[in-house]
């Protein structure tokens, strides 16, 4: 039994009605740091924007030459996962819950969706590591989360319709995670729910809002100026494009059930001096720190990088990484 859903809606005044990723972004820290333990949910919609997640570098992931000619907003979330593009045909779906299991927090969240889109007409089901995908086989819901102190976060994109001109221009995914898909593009990955109802997103919005809340919390304009603030510091071009200044040796490659991990070493000779590890994984506890923690100042050699990775049990800080896989992923420098 699912005992998340039915949420607590949040309803934002009038005056946030039409703003752009950042802001809804920003509520939800607002709503994890400010409102009362509960589940809460809530949706937005967006003009035309591309999303990385928190651990990859935005040229690598997006033709910055077209987003900035079409208008197409750019923006950076603080959960792992990888690039989407989101516009006024999409619906944006947030999830604040108290404390929990990550793993049983997620599955309950895309569970508890999938049956609300079957429910109002197109059939889904939740699959893979973070996708809901419709009957078809077609990806109608890309979702990530992260965690914030005592609170989970979880949010993801809804296709109702896209400009698939705009997305695939837009977008950059790297071959092999298409591969992975047993895809050839971003096109034929996706499923649109407009195939399966005969009413807009507006409608659709209100449907899926009754079947997943049944209770309600209304912020007002104070409460929309706390968040404008925290806005702000995704906004930050230091936080929005810095990435990795220089590295001497690296690893990159896709872990099935995990994602893409991608580990940048700085060398002072041969000892390494600093690892940035960069992705579209989901980390479990801070993964950054964890790698850097254990291989700074150890013989770039892959028996040394694994032996650490033994000792430090570095694949409990992401998700759907098993030891074996980190093993034979680090052994691949050769």
């Amino acid at each position: 039994m699912n005992t998340m859903f039915p949420a607590c809606e949040v309803r934002f005044p009038e005056s946030a009605a039409h703003r752009t990723a950042t802001f809804y972004l920003a509520a939800e820290e607002y709503v994890a740091q400010h409102l009362p333990e509960d589940n809460y949910v809530f949706s937005w919609i967006l003009p035309p924007t591309v999303v990385m997640g928190r651990h990859q570098i935005a040229h690598q992931e997006f033709d910055l030459d077209y987003c900035a000619a079409e208008g197409i907003d750019i923006v950076r979330r603080k959960s792992g996962g990888g690039a989407i593009f989101a516009d006024d045909r999409n619906i944006m779906w947030s999830l604040v819950t108290g404390s929990g299991d990550v793993e049983s927090v997620f599955r309950a969240y895309a569970e508890a969706v999938a049956a609300a889109l079957t429910a109002v007409g197109a059939p889904a089901s939740a699959t893979g590591r973070n996708d809901i995908v419709l009957e078809n086989g077609g990806k109608v819901c890309g979702n990530a989360f992260y965690h914030f102190p005592n609170r989970n976060i979880v949010h993801g994109t809804m296709l109702y319709d896209t400009n698939m001109e705009a997305m695939q221009r837009a977008l950059r995914p790297a071959p092999e995670k298409l591969k992975a898909k047993g895809v050839q593009s971003v096109r034929s990955r996706i499923g649109l729910i407009k195939e399966y109802v005969s009413y807009g997103t507006a409608q659709l919005r209100l449907k899926l809002n009754a079947l997943l809340t049944n209770r309600s919390v209304a912020l007002n304009e104070q409460d929309v100026q706390a968040i404008e603030e925290i806005e702000k510091t995704y906004r930050d071009p230091a936080y929005l494009f810095g990435h990795i200044q220089s590295a001497d040796e690296s690893i990159c490659g896709r872990i099935e059930g995990c994602g893409t991990i991608e580990l940048y070493f700085t060398l002072t000779g041969s000892t390494i001096s600093k690892v940035l590890l960069k992705g579209d994984y989901f980390e479990l506890r801070p993964a950054q720190q964890a790698f850097n923690d254990a291989f700074t100042g150890i013989p770039f050699t892959p028996s040394q990088l694994q032996q650490r990775a033994r000792e430090c049990q570095l694949h409990q800080v992401i998700r759907g990484l098993s030891e074996e896989a980190l093993q034979q992923f680090l052994a691949s420098k050769q």
